[in-house]
């Protein structure tokens, strides 16, 4: 969200060398200053949603070798026509 704030030009220059020294964007300086001040800690990292996995029916084509990589190619080429 953007905001605008009048502030003082002595302190925006104050907070312009602090931020160079802690080599932050003012942007992450008045974030921090500002949570810390509200005592609000930093926002919790989004817990990814759990991965579900789809079985089915059916099992492996007859013929097809998922252990031997040849086996695979001549299927494809067999099943598909390609030569």
């Amino acid at each position: 969200m953007k905001t605008t704030v009048d502030l003082p030009d002595d302190l925006m220059i104050e907070v312009k060398v602090a931020a160079a020294r802690r080599r932050c964007t003012l942007r992450q300086f008045f974030e921090q200053a500002l949570r810390r001040e509200a005592h609000i800690g930093p926002p919790k990292p989004k817990k990814p949603r759990p991965f579900k996995w789809h079985t089915y029916p059916g099992g492996l084509a007859p013929g097809f070798d998922v252990a031997n990589r040849e086996r695979m190619y001549e299927w494809f080429a067999r099943e598909l026509g390609e030569k």
